[in-house]
């Protein structure tokens, strides 16, 4: 059985809340975004630009994400999305492409990190909606350059010098029931 028109909009939602998610710094909310047993793989570059480490369940993924603290700046563009039906109801996949800008501050100069990558990715339908179930990074292109200048992030949004989470608070929180689960879903 196919994705529904429904669920390929919920799941290419799910993708872009977790790439604005991460450019804003709430990444408590990127976790949730993810199942409480997800797995999360991830290359080690620039050694291995293939999934090497794996990092598990919600806490895993916060704990990863701790590594950005040292990046003033990141921009995931998401260029390319696939979505397909997975082995049963309630799980589907996806193959998106991105490119991922990492910009830092070294010596007085902006440099901007930008990989080329794709997420292989497995989802899982909650009580919550769509999740990310798995999620396999692998890194196709790393690009190195000096960066004329750089917005300051702090500058930019006074509320997010003290609360990265009031620069962009994402999606309200519903109160009512969650959607229809796909049919077929027990």
């Amino acid at each position: 059985m196919g994705l529904t028109t429904a669920d390929r909009l919920a799941l290419a939602d799910l993708v872009h809340l977790y790439a604005a998610a991460v450019d804003d710094r709430r990444f408590d909310d990127v976790a949730e975004l993810f199942t409480q047993t997800a797995e999360l793989h991830l290359p080690d570059p620039p050694r291995a630009l293939e999934p090497v480490r794996v990092h598990h369940g919600r806490s895993g993924v916060r704990a990863t994400l701790a590594a950005l603290a040292d990046v003033e700046r990141t921009e995931h563009a998401i260029v390319g999305e696939v979505y397909a039906a997975g082995t049963g109801p309630g799980h589907a996949l996806g193959r998106i492409t991105c490119v991922a800008h990492h910009w830092t501050r070294r010596d007085g100069m902006a440099h901007d990190v930008a990989w080329h990558l794709r997420y292989d990715d497995e989802y899982a339908w909650t009580a919550l909606g769509w999740r990310i179930h798995g999620r396999a990074l692998t890194i196709n292109a790393i690009e190195s350059k000096p960066v004329s200048r750089l917005r300051d992030a702090r500058a930019a949004n006074p509320a997010a010098a003290t609360d990265p989470s009031r620069a962009s608070p994402g999606p309200p929180r519903r109160a009512a029931m969650p959607p229809d689960p796909p049919p077929g879903t027990p």
